[in-house]
């Protein structure tokens, strides 16, 4: 054995002190330089942590504010917000298999291609998947727990009454703005204003902590409208009714406060369902009554008459010669399908003279008819304030020919909305004073403007109920237990600037007559069963609803409950 190998092998290296002592202070050193960029990062420039860390768990999400209410004059609810969830995702924190994306798709009945694109967009943060789920589908999506995925809690505005209140308030996008009708017109107050929530989430995405209100939500202001739902649904049913009866294009309906000028009611039909909109034709969606324009026909005479009543021209009893239903002015003719050889001012508007009328309007100078119509509220907004308001057509009198001015005094070369009519008659109602039409309910009795003398108007009025009895053009317009005053319309439709073989049926009455409570004004557009007279087609509405309305307002009665007399086989029919 070679023990001195051994030994050898067994002796200890010894390294120099200086290696540990260097190496000792390189740690030292790198421990202090630790220690010292924590306490700065930590005491001194703590921000950047705190935007490192922010950025990545803490986030700034909106808080959505909920929409006012739209409610009738009682207090019932015709608009109001619920809350529904949408889904929506963070592309970058998005985890899931195929099979995963594959149940999502079909749960929100989307194209999985189109779905898997939108869950790839890692350049975004924020991407909805879909908007307002039903329940039933929000609680699928929440039970998959899918990391990146989230529900969101946003409103959908719904419609009680559906399509009785549809063309008149309109309806909101997505986003709960107003897109159409009072929606629309009331965006301003209904709308109220986002907040803003900071939050901590988790790697997942998941909210793990409310951090505190940045700015909290400011809910929107309820808006109390004019309309009563009850006499709304009164007056929808009615006039759908006559619509389909008629297999008429459309129709519109409009029932004012005498006093007020507030809207009690205003229906179009057809119409849509605003809650669910799906393949809804635009035409179904407008506001026929304020949006829509047609020449008034007859029931443009009271004006004229009362006119020339008030310059002295004629007086009630004033025999005026009707030329045998033919009147030449100028090279024109205009005819009276009745022909009568002289008739009384009264009985020229209870059996609707268009002879009558014009040699009436044609004792006036063209500024004074024209002065009245505008008095009127023709030829200019309502008030109402409603998005797309047509104001209707009154040409400047200096443009008139005679021809011109006994065709206006019997509604043909004027065109209105069957709101501007309802509320021009508010001047035989009220005295010969012009009241505002309100779509708001209003305190008490707004003052009116002046247009004709209390006198006139009560004549008026008088010879308006002759419209509604036996003789005259209106007999189906009577009310069990009311007296009732108004004026029938009938007109051709003008289309390419030249009248066609379709009419307009109209009729606007007010009731009680003795002390007018209710305007109601109906409108039956292409009435296509072969009567299309406004005696025959809109009077008959007019009565359904004003009766209907005036038990419903409780309205004591002026006249015997008996009181409808049963009209002749052959009603008078008014002058086209």
């Amino acid at each position: 054995m070679n023990y001195a190998a051994s030994a050898k092998k067994d002796i200890p290296v010894r390294l120099p002190g200086w290696r540990a002592t260097l190496l000792f202070s390189l740690l030292l050193l790198g421990f202090l330089g630790l220690l010292g960029r924590g306490v700065y990062l930590q005491g001194v420039h703590d921000e950047f942590l705190q935007e490192k860390g922010s950025a990545r768990y803490s986030r700034v999400i909106e808080v959505i504010a909920h929409r006012g209410m739209i409610t009738d004059r009682h207090g019932v609810q015709l608009a109001v917000s619920t809350p529904v969830d949408s889904v929506w995702a963070s592309p970058k924190d998005v985890v899931a298999t195929h099979a995963q994306v594959r149940q999502l798709a079909r749960i929100l009945a989307m194209n999985e291609s189109a779905l898997k694109k939108r869950l790839a967009d890692a350049s975004r943060n924020f991407v909805y998947l879909k908007r307002q789920l039903p329940p039933d589908e929000a609680a699928r999506v929440r039970a998959m727990n899918m990391p990146g995925v989230f529900l969101r809690r946003e409103y959908r505005r719904y419609y009680p009454a559906g399509e009785e209140t549809a063309q008149l308030l309109g309806f909101t996008g997505l986003d709960d703005n107003g897109q159409e009708g009072l929606e629309l017109a009331m965006q301003t107050q209904l709308a109220g204003k986002s907040g803003s929530q900071q939050v901590i989430k988790n790697r997942r995405g998941d909210i793990v902590e409310d951090a505190g209100s940045l700015r909290a939500p400011k809910p929107g202001s309820d808006v109390v409208l004019s309309l009563d739902a009850n006499v709304q649904h009164l007056a929808y049913r009615e006039l759908s009714e006559a619509v389909r009866e008629h297999h008429a294009r459309s129709g519109a309906a409009v029932v004012l406060d005498a006093k007020s000028g507030e809207v009690l009611a205003l229906v179009n039909y057809p119409g849509f369902n605003p809650n669910s909109r799906r393949n809804v034709s635009p035409q179904d969606m407008r506001n026929r009554a304020i949006a829509d324009l047609f020449e008034p026909g007859s029931t443009m005479k009271p004006f004229a008459v009362a006119t020339a009543l008030e310059q002295g021209k004629v007086r009630p009893s004033t025999v005026i010669n009707t030329e045998h239903g033919v009147f030449s002015v100028g090279n024109r003719r205009i005819h009276d399908s009745h022909p009568e050889d002289r008739l009384t001012v009264e009985q020229i508007i209870q059996k609707s003279s268009n002879i009558g009328t014009a040699k009436m309007a044609l004792m006036l100078a063209p500024e004074t008819l024209w002065q009245r119509l505008v008095d009127s509220g023709f030829g200019a907004a309502t008030g109402s304030n409603f998005p797309g308001e047509a104001t209707g057509r009154l040409r400047d009198p200096g443009s008139w020919r005679p021809i011109e001015q006994a065709t206006i005094s019997y509604g043909h070369g004027i065109s209105v909305n069957l709101l501007q009519l309802a509320r021009a008659y508010t001047v035989f109602a009220n005295d010969g004073e012009l009241k505002p039409v309100s779509l708001l309910k209003v305190d008490g009795e707004p003052a009116g403007k002046p247009v004709f003398s209390a006198g006139i108007a009560r004549t008026l009025r008088g010879m308006m109920e002759l419209v509604a009895q036996p003789g005259g053009t209106a007999p189906l317009a009577q009310v069990a237990g009311y007296r009732v005053a108004g004026k029938t319309g009938t007109a051709h439709k003008l289309e390419g600037g030249r009248y066609v073989n379709r009419y307009v049926a109209s009729f606007v009455g007010l009731a009680p007559a003795s002390e007018p409570r209710l305007i109601v004004a109906v409108m039956i557009d292409e009435p296509g069963n072969g009567v299309y007279y406004g005696g025959l087609v809109a009077a008959p509405v007019f009565s359904k609803i004003a009766s209907a309305a005036l038990h419903e307002l409780g309205v004591p009665n002026d006249a015997p409950l008996d009181n409808v007399i049963a009209p002749p086989d052959d009603i008078v029919k008014e002058e086209v």
